[in-house]
């Protein structure tokens, strides 16, 4: 049986990279592992790692993406939650078969390999849920 093995990420959206950074980095004082392009989302991440788990800060790069969609309806903030589990495709099956609506029919995998899919907020209390596997 799949199972969820720790939370992988905390995702925040921002309409401005480098001034969210003068927060999270800056003011609490929290490493910047990296600053990436995302093409494939349209977007540039900052990982912020803290203990096994990181703050991933999200910027839109094009009006047309979804992460700007998500800016400009509900502006910045708490995008959505990841949670890394040891079996994707067992765990969106027992989803599915529990009645939970899935984004993602099958998983996506990630430029560096991981496999990920989402789940939609309204199966998960309005949080919108990433489902990881490394």
């Amino acid at each position: 049986m799949p199972h969820v093995k720790q939370i992988n990420h905390i995702a925040v959206v921002v309409d401005d990279i480098d001034k969210a950074l003068s927060f999270w980095r800056d003011a609490l004082g929290m490493e910047l592992r990296e600053l990436r392009d995302a093409p494939a989302e349209k977007s540039k991440v900052a990982f912020l790692p803290l203990h096994g788990s990181e703050v991933e800060l999200v910027q839109p790069t094009s009006d047309d993406s979804g992460i700007a969609k998500y800016l400009a309806k509900r502006g910045p903030g708490m995008h959505h939650i990841c949670l890394e589990v040891d079996d994707i495709e067992g765990m969106m099956s027992q989803l599915k078969s529990k009645g939970a609506r899935l984004i993602n029919e099958e998983p996506r995998t990630a430029a560096d390999g991981k496999k990920y899919a989402f789940i939609h907020p309204e199966s998960a209390s309005g949080v919108l849920v990433e489902l990881y596997q490394i």
